[in-house]
């Protein structure tokens, strides 16, 4: 409807208005969201692993690129600013920029560990310092973030789950070598059927935006 709205100039009425709306919300929170190129939009959440006996609780700070679904996740014994910033600095951004691409948006919940006092707050600081618009999911609503949620369960059902039936982890090191195995066959070898992906790989539609962007925006 977009689209013939588009070329045809078609005035909507206030109930195809509030369709639309509503489409994009169901959109968002199966984690799909309108993107313009890899880099536009980041999505950022923590997730609760577990506690593991001689290491306590264990939380992985997940950021997934909302264009090509690529993921980076970090595992931390506290879930703090400085852990969630910290993601951005030792994974992402260096990603980034290994690809030519800027990052210029991330979307978050409304979590301690990235809203507070903007002179303060580690987090928010991190952001303003890289020139990153910080953009937060709905009050109350927080499967607005839902493209963190799917990819949650997904490393839930096949990371996780099977990996902790098959072995004991006894450092937070171990566990995320393991996770960083996981997380390179994820981007590089599984393919998704997104609207961008199309049965490739997360990387491949990566660089394929990362094309188009420089076609659009560079050239």
């Amino acid at each position: 409807m977009e689209a013939k709205v588009a070329e045809e100039g078609i005035i909507l009425t206030e109930s195809q208005v509030q369709a639309l709306e509503r489409k994009k919300q169901d959109d968002e929170a199966c984690g799909e969201i309108e993107t313009a190129h890899p880099g536009y939009l980041g999505s950022q959440d923590t997730f609760y692993v577990g506690t593991f006996k001689g290491v306590g609780r264990v939380y992985q700070q997940t950021y997934v690129d909302t264009y090509a679904k690529v993921a980076h996740c970090k595992l931390y014994t506290t879930k703090t600013p400085i852990t969630a910033a910290d993601l951005l600095n030792d994974r992402v951004l260096p990603f980034y920029a290994e690809q030519e691409l800027p990052v210029l948006r991330i979307l978050t919940d409304r979590g301690t560990e990235y809203c507070g006092k903007a002179d303060s707050h580690d987090y928010q600081l991190y952001m303003a310092i890289n020139d990153i618009e910080h953009t937060r999911t709905k009050a109350r609503h927080p499967q607005t973030n839902g493209i963190c949620e799917r990819f949650h369960k997904t490393i839930l059902q096949e990371f996780y789950q099977p990996a902790l039936r098959r072995k004991i982890f006894g450092s937070l090191e171990e566990l995320q070598t393991d996770l960083d195995i996981w997380l390179d066959y994820y981007n590089n070898e599984r393919t998704h059927q997104g609207k961008q992906c199309c049965g490739r790989t997360p990387m491949e539609t990566l660089l394929d935006g990362k094309r188009i962007w420089k076609e659009k925006f560079v050239n």
